[in-house]
């Protein structure tokens, strides 16, 4: 398929989406003009290593290839794994010019990506996502961090990879609650940006769950181009790239007070979507038809749509440590009916803790 490019300038990077990639990224690198050096250090999990890693090794033959696999879940996005990685490279004598090629999910690609952005002040680093969430989200637009028990990717880095390679065949061997949690962010871009897809969604919905490979490459393609549009536009998230963390306020609160791992980032992103579009309905900025429509496509699409209880103290107490506070105010992004979203800090605690609890007790 035709490349689509991430536009920043000198540091501009194509994102292919293509089936047998894996087996072709040699061929890849090389039409894109990409020189791979030397030494490669692939960086992968033990589940994805299983599925994986022989075909990139097989059609790396030749390269000189340090493997660093750590374990497989949010729970090792952390510093420990982070320095698990920098003592093999540095006991591997990596060079400056190497590559580190990221092999799996979001949770790798971050981590990954955090150690390429501050081995030896930066190395180059290239993507290749095997999940549906890492394929539409995660390894397009250079964000890299890992986790603290404080919070999640709360120690990190802005740092664009070189390239991004996404074989949608990976996604056959996707778990189906791994699978139905990149849905989520899939379903983002269509609120914040793009109510065609979001009709899309609806219109194929049981095709998309099924995998069909088709329909999935085409989704993927267009999450990668709104995504690739807004970083070139924003790629410090000042303004539009804020947007898409729709639900991400809410979900990141879920998913730290549940304990990371219990909730998956999809799920909780789902619960994070209903509660703010709960909260966009109160403001009279979504139909009530609307965020019905965005409800029933969650739960279509096997999402959870009821957030946890958690008293208000708790939920405030972990939104005040998301990201996007500034100047110590918590801000929300507001979907704006279906297709729209804005950024705001102006909304009533009293209201937020309403939409919540509708959000709970919705059915």
């Amino acid at each position: 398929m035709k490349p689509l490019m991430v536009e920043l300038g000198e540091r501009s990077y194509p994102i292919i989406v293509a089936p047998n990639a894996l087996a072709d990224f040699p061929q890849i690198c090389q039409e894109n003009r990409i020189a791979l050096p030397k030494q490669l250090v692939i960086v992968t999990n033990d589940t994805v290593a299983q599925h994986y890693l022989a075909t990139l090794q097989a059609a790396l033959a030749g390269y000189q290839m340090l493997v660093i696999t750590v374990g497989d879940g949010e729970s090792f996005k952390s510093l420990a794994s982070y320095e698990h990685i920098m003592s093999q490279l540095i006991a591997a004598n990596i060079s400056r010019d190497a590559a580190i090629i990221a092999l799996g999910g979001g949770v790798v690609g971050d981590l990954a990506g955090f150690v390429a952005a501050t081995y030896q002040r930066g190395v180059d680093f290239i993507q290749i996502p095997t999940t549906l969430l890492a394929d539409v989200d995660s390894s397009v637009g250079g964000k890299t961090a890992v986790n603290h028990p404080g919070g999640k990717n709360l120690i990190g880095a802005f740092y664009q990879p070189r390239l991004v390679v996404i074989d949608p065949n990976c996604l056959l061997t996707l778990s189906d609650r791994d699978y139905r949690s990149g849905l989520a962010e899939v379903v983002k871009y269509g609120v914040i940006y793009d109510p065609e897809l979001l009709a899309s969604l609806e219109q194929h919905s049981q095709a998309i769950l099924q995998r069909q490979p088709d329909i999935i490459a085409a989704v993927i393609r267009r999450c990668c181009e709104i995504k690739a549009a807004i970083v070139a536009a924003d790629e410090r998230e000042q303004g539009a790239r804020a947007l898409l963390n729709l639900g991400h306020t809410f979900g990141h609160a879920i998913e730290a007070a549940a304990g990371l791992g219990e909730w998956t980032h999809g799920e909780a992103v789902a619960a994070g979507m209903i509660i703010a579009a709960k909260l966009s309905e109160q403001l009279g900025e979504m139909q009530t038809s609307e965020y019905r429509r965005l409800r029933q496509l969650l739960v279509d699409m096997g999402l959870p749509v009821t957030p946890p209880q958690l008293d208000p103290q708790t939920w405030w107490q972990y939104m005040r440590r998301d990201k996007k506070v500034k100047a110590g105010a918590v801000r929300f992004v507001i979907p704006v009916g279906l297709g729209q979203a804005r950024l705001t800090s102006d909304i009533a605690p009293e209201l937020v803790d309403q939409s919540i609890q509708q959000a709970l007790t919705d059915s």
